[in-house]
């Protein structure tokens, strides 16, 4: 082979090279998302912080993404899924306990009457919540979470919880991940109840979980040291809560928020106030045919404040029924 036929075959080779990482690099990472300045502003800044050439680059170690739970990466309506979990274990127990059954909150959460069981108010869902989620170790509770996931399906849709999740949030959370952002789930929800599931609903391992707390004690029993729930609460990670778990779990301020409601305001503050660039983004309910359009009225993830400072402030606001092609994976058996 000739000095001069050996270039040719390495220019060819080249060219063959660029062609292929040219089409890898066309691949759609957000292929549930249409096409607007919303899916842009994601894209823009992703790639915007992961560029070493440009001058918003962010090192790989500051790229934190923090995500809300409920209403962001999977539906919260009629009610947030945990208390759907907490209404089965009170029905599980009324079984063995009927004299129980007939004291409050309890004896309204066994009607299942939506509208009745918000009218518990605070003191009434945290007792329900604090019942049935102590008074047994932290090895039981998960096994009991992870027995109601495997079985249990949404009232309206009937759909797995599981298969409740977004379609649009999961795709995003992996072009995070592929663009070398840690991920985390920052949520009002129990820390503990999440972990159960989150590693293989959204690929978030159980560390990356950041949660509201009950009590929890180290104990010594006959068949070994257990750690015991116990019926108080530790730590609400909500509101001005959630930049306070964040500091405490991380220990960095996040680069990229996501949230849906009030409760999120605080963290998607936080995470635009830094000295890199930073990004919150909403997102807005208004798709009353494929899921539930709600925002300033709403129960169950109110979105007020959050949405004026949005308007204020320029941050992403998702607007569901235009900006996503779909809103939950296709359903599976």
């Amino acid at each position: 082979m000739t000095q001069r036929i050996r270039q040719i075959m390495i220019i060819l080779l080249v060219i063959i090279f660029t062609a292929s990482c040219s089409a890898g690099s066309d691949i759609d990472p957000l292929p549930s998302w249409r096409a607007g300045a919303t899916r842009a502003s994601i894209i823009n800044f992703v790639e915007a912080v992961s560029d070493p050439q440009h001058a918003d680059y962010v090192a790989a170690e500051e790229r934190i993404a923090v995500f809300d739970n409920d209403g962001t990466l999977w539906s919260e309506q009629p009610l947030y899924f945990q208390l759907y979990y907490a209404l089965a274990r009170v029905e599980q127990r009324a079984q063995n306990d009927s004299e129980w059954a007939e004291q409050e909150p309890f004896r309204t959460a066994l009607l299942g009457d939506r509208n009745e069981i918000l009218a518990l108010g605070t003191e009434g869902l945290v007792k329900l919540i604090l019942t049935t989620h102590s008074g047994m170790t932290n090895t039981e509770f998960r096994q009991t979470v992870a027995d109601w996931m495997s079985t249990a399906t949404h009232p309206t849709t009937d759909r797995a919880f599981s298969q409740m999740i977004y379609q649009p949030m999961l795709e995003l959370l992996n072009y995070l991940r592929a663009n070398d952002f840690r991920v985390y789930i920052v949520s009002g929800g129990g820390v503990e109840f999440m972990r159960v599931w989150a590693e293989d609903v959204y690929g978030v391992p159980p560390q990356n979980a950041i949660g509201s707390n009950l009590g929890i004690q180290f104990e010594r029993t006959d068949a070994g040291p257990v750690l015991r729930r116990t019926p108080e609460i530790d730590f609400i990670n909500d509101g001005p809560g959630k930049p306070v778990g964040i500091q405490r779990a991380i220990g960095r301020r996040p680069i990229f928020a996501f949230g849906n409601s009030d409760g999120d305001l605080q963290m998607l503050q936080w995470a635009v106030a830094g000295e890199t660039p930073g990004f919150a983004g909403i997102v807005h309910h208004t798709d009353g045919d494929r899921e539930w359009a709600y925002d300033r009225e709403s129960h169950v993830g109110r979105l007020d404040k959050a949405l004026d400072e949005a308007g204020q402030r320029g941050w992403t606001v998702v607007d569901m029924k235009a900006d996503w092609a779909i809103i939950h994976p296709v359903k599976t058996n």
